[in-house]
């Protein structure tokens, strides 16, 4: 994410701690199929026709496919894995961090700006501006719900 950050993108990261051991693919799974993000899910099929279902989420989470929904894989390492939307205007960001008594878990987001100005300058459109404080309430909700899940499994 840094590198977009670089190049003018907007960057955000969110984390919530676990007391017990998440794997990456357990994660990619949890988020993808919590119920928050089942509606996401449902809004891509009806709005962009890019339907998914929790076995291509488990399917993304284990290696077999590099797309989910709107999404295809950008960059993967054992501890993160990074999309990009269809449009390749956003990027996901999902991580686990070991800890010493558990799991941090990392959810982020980039914006790809429209256009940068002659100055440097980066505009990342009237939309993302106005969906700005929805988009921070909904991606701590999306981390709280894979949480949630990963607990309930644990």
């Amino acid at each position: 994410m840094q590198a977009y950050r670089q190049r003018g993108a907007y960057t955000d990261a969110y984390y919530l701690d676990l007391t017990f051991r998440v794997t990456l693919n357990d994660y990619i799974e949890a988020f993808y199929t919590t119920p928050l993000f089942k509606c996401e899910r449902l809004v891509l099929a009806l709005l962009v026709a890019k339907p998914s279902t929790d076995s291509q989420a488990r399917a993304l989470a284990c290696r077999e496919s590099l797309r989910f929904a709107a999404w295809t894989v950008e960059a993967r390492e054992p501890d993160q894995i990074l999309m990009c939307d269809f449009l390749s205007k956003t990027r996901s960001w999902l991580s686990c961090q070991a800890l010493p008594s558990g799991t941090r878990l990392w959810f982020g987001s980039v914006v790809v700006p429209e256009r940068i100005s002659p100055d440097g300058k980066a505009w990342l459109g009237f939309g993302f501006h106005a969906l700005l404080g929805f988009h921070k309430i909904y991606s701590k909700a999306l981390l709280s719900a894979a949480g949630q899940r990963l607990r309930s499994r644990a």
